[in-house]
């Protein structure tokens, strides 16, 4: 595992909640990523507590987030050290109750 997966790593698994974005929880840069947002917020988090990252800030985490997850589209929701999926995913969970029950453990 290169320097940056285990970067990737590390942030998956040391927080609850690691939602990588474009952009920040307070100013996302894209359609998908504010989605994602929404949805968290909806489920009753509060997204000053989780962890974001800001993949246009950072290329090499950018790319290797697609290769972790082995998913090419971002945003990427990891749930205590899971992935979960990007927006339509949270979307069809947030619909069916799925999301909440696994945020909430």
């Amino acid at each position: 595992m290169d320097a940056t997966q285990q970067r990737i790593d590390s942030l998956v698994k040391g927080n609850d909640i690691t939602l990588f974005m474009k952009g920040t929880a307070s100013f996302p840069q894209c359609g998908f990523s504010g989605r994602a947002i929404q949805i968290l917020k909806a489920v009753g988090v509060d997204t000053k507590t989780i962890q974001t990252v800001n993949v246009l800030e950072d290329p090499e985490v950018r790319q290797g987030i697609k290769a972790y997850s082995n998913w090419p589209t971002i945003p990427q929701l990891y749930v205590k050290g899971e992935f979960i999926g990007g927006s339509d995913i949270m979307m069809e969970m947030y619909e069916s109750g799925e999301l909440e029950a696994v945020i909430k453990g």
